[in-house]
């Protein structure tokens, strides 16, 4: 049998490939007579080497189908020259309905459906609060890794989104990503409302291994007291990390270094602008057994006095525990931090357990001054954290020197 078909084969080898056939497969909706149509075949005509991806082409053309899949087979085993086409279609998802109609009693219709995906938002910021709400997702919205999100939460952070975020080949070739968004928090310090609206691009490539560049552009307006500012931000970041665990980090560094301008004209004055740095230095030395040294640098500072609601935020989890956030503000600062970090549980554990001891180091100042002219504020403590999968809590304990004792509390659910 397989000498026959080869010596058909050679037999037929010079004669011109022919149509002789065209079945379809996989449609519910649209008839077989239509899709022939749509896909411009037709018996007897002749089969060229791109009659497969033209079929496709006019296939997907007609925007009708999910998916479109064509494929070549031999009509005859005694004459290769004869080719069956095969039409294979997705038209998505159909449901039946009923009708008033006695001849056609049901009907199949296509199912108009948004296929959004929600999940729940759940975080706890220190100095702002409970945040809760949900993120609704349609994935693959301009081709493959490509995603738009709307997240809405309220409490602590109030704040409604359109997001877009698009993979490029893979996450290594590159990510872009942009929205916008309307948020109000209470500003810790001045505990008043900050309303903030955004609308952003950014692009991001990873340079080398484990080296990561990104660029943002974005207009933003603030209503804070009874000012209302309007600005736009340019802004470049590089970041290194070799953590491979990020929850739990050993023997690795993670360093980031963004700067952003600003651009600012407020009402009655001359406009002028502002650069901010940023630097982030921290890194994991791992001790006897789990134990794991936990070391941070942290500065930010700019060039030009910024705007109330720009100012960076003393005190809290985020730089100085033993300090309320809110503490003070400036347009500098700095803080360090030291902690042993105490697993209590199996690294194989789906959800692990431990305690940690801290001290931490900060201070905060203005532009008509120095660091060198700063008196560093100290919090000492110790704390409790658990994460398994999705969530991660964190209960911190300290003593700030020459103040009281605070509870610091830093909690997420992320997917």
């Amino acid at each position: 049998m397989i000498a026959a078909c080869l010596v058909a084969l050679m037999l037929a080898g010079g004669q011109p490939e022919t149509i002789t056939a065209i079945e379809v497969h996989g449609n519910t909706l649209t008839p077989d007579a239509e899709i022939r149509r749509l896909s411009g075949l037709e018996v007897g005509a002749a089969f060229g080497p791109t009659t497969v991806d033209d079929t496709i082409a006019r296939l997907k053309a007609a925007k009708k189908f999910e998916r479109v899949e064509v494929l070549k087979r031999f009509a005859s085993i005694a004459d290769p020259s004869q080719i069956l086409i095969v039409l294979i279609v997705d038209e998505g998802a159909v449901k039946i309905e009923t009708t008033d109609d006695p001849d056609h009693p049901i009907r199949v219709v296509r199912e108009r459906t948004l296929k959004l995906q929600w999940l729940p938002i759940l975080s706890y910021e220190d100095g702002y609060g409970l945040a809760y709400g949900a993120q609704f997702t349609r994935r693959d919205i301009a081709g493959k890794d490509s995603r738009l999100s709307f997240p809405l939460t309220w409490g602590g952070d109030k704040r409604a989104a359109v997001e877009f975020d698009k993979i490029f080949g893979s996450m290594s070739v590159g990510r872009l990503l942009g929205g916008a968004s309307f948020s109000r928090r209470e500003n810790p310090f001045f505990h008043e409302d900050d309303d903030r609206s955004r609308v952003w691009i950014r692009g991001e490539r990873d340079v080398l291994p484990r080296l990561r560049a990104g660029g943002t552009v974005a207009l933003q307006h603030d209503s804070f007291f009874e000012t209302s500012t309007a600005y736009p931000q340019v802004g470049a970041d590089i970041q290194f990390d070799t953590r491979i665990d990020p929850v739990l980090p050993r023997n690795a560094v993670f360093a980031r270094a963004a700067w952003d301008h600003f651009a600012f004209s407020p009402s009655g004055a001359d406009s002028y602008g502002a650069n901010r740095v940023e630097l982030d230095g921290r890194g994991y030395v791992g001790l006897w057994g789990q134990n794991v040294l936990a070391l941070r640098a942290y500065k930010t500072d700019s060039d030009a006095a910024l705007p109330p609601f720009l100012k960076p935020i003393l005190g809290g989890y985020a730089n100085l525990r033993g300090f309320e956030p809110g503490t003070a503000i400036g347009d500098t600062l700095v803080s360090t931090s030291a902690e042993v970090i105490v697993p209590l549980t199996s690294p194989l554990s789906i959800g692990r357990l431990g305690v940690s001891a801290f001290i931490d180091a900060a201070t905060v100042y203005g532009k008509d001054s120095t660091l060198k002219q700063q008196t560093w504020k100290q919090g000492i403590g110790g704390g409790v954290w658990f994460s398994a999968a999705f969530f991660r809590l964190s209960v911190d304990v300290a003593h700030g020197r020459g103040a009281d004792t605070h509870v610091h509390v830093g909690a997420t659910v992320s997917f």
